[in-house]
């Protein structure tokens, strides 16, 4: 066989594999009602059977959050909640959405992102927000943009308050000999820098920014709760850990409950008292299986007896100060 016999069979294999694979990638694409899903990228599990066409959804909220963290529906914390939000927010059967909670808290902004989109998402559908073990600090920043918020009596929430903070080794570097050399275009260029003391002035200016921060935490508590500022800062928003049950007592919290409760909230409030509870799983993606393929991401186990948050200097927090190293 000539050469250009064995090239013609070669395009013809390819051809083939090129259809087939576009067959398997638009029937892995397919949902069950046989209607391409592309606009999807969370498939359902039913939780518990209800009526077909009327869901509640239910979607994890577990971790620190943060822009980069990963979590239970893929690599970006915030940009895969917020896809979530869309999702159910377009899907007509969806009649309200409970947001299940486990979390310390994580980076000023990230939360702030989380609460709009959760504030956005309850002016559509009602939207339950219910506290696991913990929803403090960020967590519970976020939590103020639900329209019902709910946790259990042993929660551990509330810690409304902004935490930044940096190493100084500067005692450390002269036993061994080291010394840092910076040159800087302003006095506040480096404020942070661990290997030097931090001037007076440089501590009022990061001062000044925690609390920038943590006023607008506090105000936008004192919104979503009905709590004058000034009740709040004398009272609960000193930064302390609340208990579920002095949570309720002092109403950052809507009711005490467990997640069976949650649903059943969210029934009443969709006014879908025989809806389905579905939640939301990462499907089938060739494009994520081919960055993870490209990334060489591989399965690690670890066991962790104490788990520390690493906080990166410079960051602003709202974080538990029980979790600071």
């Amino acid at each position: 066989m000539n050469k250009g016999g064995l090239l013609s069979i070669a395009f013809l294999l390819l051809f083939c594999l090129s259809v087939f694979f576009n067959i398997f990638l638009l029937v892995t694409l397919t949902d069950k009602k046989g209607l391409f899903a592309l606009e999807r990228r969370y498939r359902e599990t039913v939780l518990l059977p209800g009526a077909e066409n009327s869901k509640i959804v239910l979607i994890p909220l577990v971790g620190t959050i943060g822009f980069s963290q990963s979590n239970a529906l893929g690599d970006s914390m915030v940009d895969d909640l917020k896809e979530a939000f869309q999702q159910a927010a377009s899907d007509p059967d969806v009649k309200a959405i409970v947001i299940s909670a486990d979390s310390p808290g994580g980076e000023v902004t990230a939360s702030d992102v989380l609460y709009h989109s959760l504030r956005s998402l309850a002016q559509q559908k009602p939207v339950v927000y219910y506290i696991n073990s913990i929803g403090a600090s960020g967590a519970y920043y976020t939590a103020c943009g639900a329209s019902w918020i709910m946790c259990s009596p042993t929660t551990f929430t509330g810690s409304i308050g902004v935490i930044i903070s940096t190493l100084n080794y500067q005692e450390f570097f002269g036993k061994i000999g080291l010394r840092s050399l910076v040159f800087r275009s302003g006095k506040f260029k480096d404020m942070l820098n661990p290997a030097r003391e931090m001037a007076p002035e440089e501590r009022v200016y990061v001062q000044a920014l925690v609390m920038q921060t943590y006023r607008r935490f506090v105000q936008v508590v004192s919104s979503a709760r009905n709590l004058a500022p000034d009740i709040l800062y004398k009272g609960v928003a000193d930064g302390r850990i609340l208990s579920g049950e002095d949570a309720y007592r002092e109403k950052l919290v809507d009711s005490l409950g467990y997640i069976e409760d949650a649903y059943a909230k969210a029934k009443e409030l969709g006014s879908a008292s025989d809806a389905s509870i579905v939640s939301y799983t990462v499907q089938f993606s060739f494009s994520t299986f081919l960055s993870r393929l490209s990334q060489g991401v591989t399965q690690k186990v670890q066991l962790n007896l104490l788990h520390v948050f690493a906080l990166e200097p410079g960051r602003l927090y709202l974080l538990p100060s029980i979790l600071v190293p």
